[in-house]
């Protein structure tokens, strides 16, 4: 409520959350890269994949799609469960895809990220990325 009233308030907030990232940025971009990563235990596949089904029930993005994005394409005037359950599937499918993008494109650049040099050009780039865009977010005006 506060936060409505005043937009100095508001805009201090974005200004104290824009350095927090910043100064998180500068020490991902200043990593040298050179710490090797521990190979961990091998996990099975049903721990995996129910890890998986755990954070994608968290996410925000899937809940957003079940409860605001898929009801407009439900027919009232028919069965619901149906409806939803068939609208579902075709999101887990897409999902399944996306994961499987996400996988093999680790499996390639497993070999880039090895190396001191991919894993420093990674960071660099990721911390100019998210610099942009908190800096847009600062930018942005409240409406």
């Amino acid at each position: 409520m506060v936060l409505q009233t005043s937009e100095l308030l508001f805009y201090g907030i974005k200004i104290v959350a824009r350095l927090s990232v910043l100064s998180r940025l500068a020490v991902v971009a200043r990593d040298p890269g050179t710490q090797d990563t521990v190979a961990g235990a091998s996990v099975g596949t049903l721990r995996l994949a129910r890890q998986e089904f755990l954070v994608a029930a968290g996410n925000p993005k899937a809940i957003l799609i079940f409860t605001a994005f898929l009801p407009q394409f439900v027919d009232p005037a028919r069965a619901i469960t149906p409806q939803f359950a068939l609208l579902g599937a075709l999101f887990l499918m897409l999902e399944w895809i996306a994961i499987g993008a996400y996988a093999y494109m680790g499996l390639h650049m497993r070999r880039w990220f090895a190396q001191p040099r991919g894993k420093r050009l990674f960071n660099r780039c990721c911390a100019g990325l998210l610099s942009a865009a908190a800096s847009v977010l600062l930018m942005a005006r409240r409406t």
